[in-house]
């Protein structure tokens, strides 16, 4: 079975954050791992993204782009070339029968939609990606499509939790530099480290850029290893790569 949570405010719209069960792969890849640029076998990858695909919107094109941590988002208006991936970490379309998603193992998954315009976006949102303002930009690019940011969901999906992102000085002053108010999404840590709070900065970029509703599905990729791949995790047991997971927004066909 593929595990895939929900969100509330996003009810009306196929989407899903999957995590790692229900596909093919083996070893440090098991289950559902949909990392093209992992080490993966191919086959295997490719078929679970067939299948975490058709578990939210079956028969429909699956949109992935080359993510690069960065604010850059790609406007669809039809499917991408298959060998072509354009670098960035957030999609738009106002194209029915697209599938928009997101691969992500500790990074934030952020899923929208404008219902009434017809306009939804899916972004990657790392650290430097959610301070760069990926969120912002994703929510201008689905405004010049017709989408309004008054009307406009989002939920946040599977990250990496506060409990275990532990970070050092320089990422702390990198954030307070940008905003004072910043100091709101750290924590006490070690001596000179802190514990930051990915989702909450993230859920907080979107309501100040006037998005009413967001959600927060609140799991932590680290902790949750039976459900979800992490970056960190691996990297602490000195393992040689790591799976990915996928969220997935839709636009069905009319």
């Amino acid at each position: 079975m593929i595990d895939i949570a929900a969100a509330d405010t996003l009810a009306s719209t196929p989407h899903g954050f999957l995590g790692r069960t229900g596909g093919v792969s083996n070893g440090l890849y098991r289950d559902l791992n949909v990392g093209v640029g992992s080490d993966d076998d191919p086959l295997a990858v490719a078929e679970n993204r067939r299948l975490a695909a058709d578990a939210i919107m079956p028969d429909a094109p699956l949109q992935t782009v080359y993510q690069v941590h960065g604010a850059d988002v790609v406007t669809l208006t039809g499917p991408l070339p298959a060998d072509a991936r354009p670098r960035a970490d957030a999609m738009v379309t106002a194209t029915p029968g697209l599938l928009l998603g997101i691969l992500t193992a500790d990074c934030a998954p952020v899923l929208l939609a404008d219902e009434q315009a017809g306009v939804i976006g899916a972004a990657h949102a790392g650290w430097k990606g959610a301070l760069g303002g990926v969120t912002d930009a994703t929510i201008a690019a689905m405004e010049a499509l017709g989408a309004d940011r008054a009307r406009i969901a989002a939920a946040v999906g599977p990250c990496i939790a506060q409990a275990s992102y532990e970070v050092d000085e320089g990422f702390y002053e990198r954030f307070i530099e940008a905003d004072g108010q910043n100091d709101a999404f750290f924590a006490p840590g070690q001596p000179d480290h802190h514990q930051f709070d990915l989702e909450g900065y993230v859920a907080a970029r979107l309501g100040r850029a006037g998005v009413p509703r967001v959600a927060c599905v609140g799991r932590d990729t680290y902790r949750l290893e039976d459900r979800y791949f992490s970056y960190r995790r691996a990297t602490h047991r000195g393992e040689a790569d790591y799976g990915r997971q996928l969220s997935l927004i839709g636009l069905p066909a009319r």
